[in-house]
């Protein structure tokens, strides 16, 4: 597919490598460049780049973190490899380089598929095939993009995993969605605790039944306590006040018999 057969080293000067139009990757650490360059500086440039050539303009194809640590280290040319290799290839050449160095973060990755998606214009399916992928891998690559930009920095900046960000994928509610990704964040929750979490949180909750309360035999137990105590009362009282109770199976009966007259007893 990129045309191993037709390859050329030569040495070309910096500042006429155009860089990649199709990089996916955008975020290059400081630290590690000027690591770089000084190794580079003292020992000079290992691995060349590769670059394709159209138009007499050279477009860097593979190579761009050595390509910017080359610059750094004050070099006016390096080692080139050219490669006769089409536009479309090249694009998949700096893809795969940096997914097998790991150089790229789960949503540069999954961006630089959709971008060769639109430029190729074609399936899910065949886009597998072509970078030696399983349609699977592909296409939960792709569905991270449904997170937001925001979520996305989230994830990025506390370091959380690609399971947890497909864990929280399943949460279509985007205020429900951002409060857990808080929660797992500041809890520094696991991805298991954090799919206990979501499911928690997306498990459905019981409707409230209205209607008369239920009382249970401590309820009636403190009611009947309460009917003794008046009867007791009313016969501190003076009054001649009598309670009778009679039990069945079905309900308690109290009946209570106040006089309409009495004396009260000095």
């Amino acid at each position: 597919m990129f045309m191993k057969d037709k390859l050329k080293l030569v040495r070309l000067p910096v500042m006429k490598i155009m860089p990649n139009p199709s990089q996916p990757r955008k975020i290059f650490q400081e630290e590690e460049l000027r690591s770089l360059a000084q190794s580079i500086t003292e020992n000079g440039l290992l691995q060349p780049v590769t670059v394709r050539r159209e138009n007499g303009i050279y477009y860097l194809v593979a190579g761009e973190r050595r390509l910017r640590a080359c610059k750094l280290a004050g070099l006016k040319d390096i080692p080139a490899i050219i490669s006769d290799c089409e536009p479309e290839d090249s694009a998949v050449l700096a893809l795969l380089e940096n997914v097998q160095r790991r150089d790229l973060h789960m949503f540069e990755q999954a961006n630089a598929i959709v971008n060769l998606l639109r430029e190729w214009q074609i399936t899910q399916e065949e886009a597998a095939r072509r970078l030696g992928m399983s349609q699977s891998y592909l296409a939960n690559k792709v569905r991270l993009l449904k997170l937001s930009s925001e979520e996305q920095s989230e994830i990025i900046k506390h370091k959380l995993s690609e399971r947890h960000a497909r864990a929280l994928l399943r949460v279509d509610d985007i205020e429900l969605r951002q409060k857990i990704l808080q929660t797992v964040i500041a809890r520094g929750l696991n991805v298991a605790n954090t799919e206990e979490l979501i499911a928690g949180s997306l498990k459905p909750k019981e409707p409230v039944r209205k209607g008369r309360r239920t009382f249970v035999a401590k309820d009636i137990r403190l009611f009947i306590n309460t009917i003794d105590h008046a009867v007791d009362a009313m016969k501190t009282a003076g009054i001649q006040a009598q309670t009778e109770k009679k039990e069945t199976e079905e309900y308690i009966e109290c009946v209570v018999r106040i006089p309409k007259q009495h004396r009260v007893q000095v």
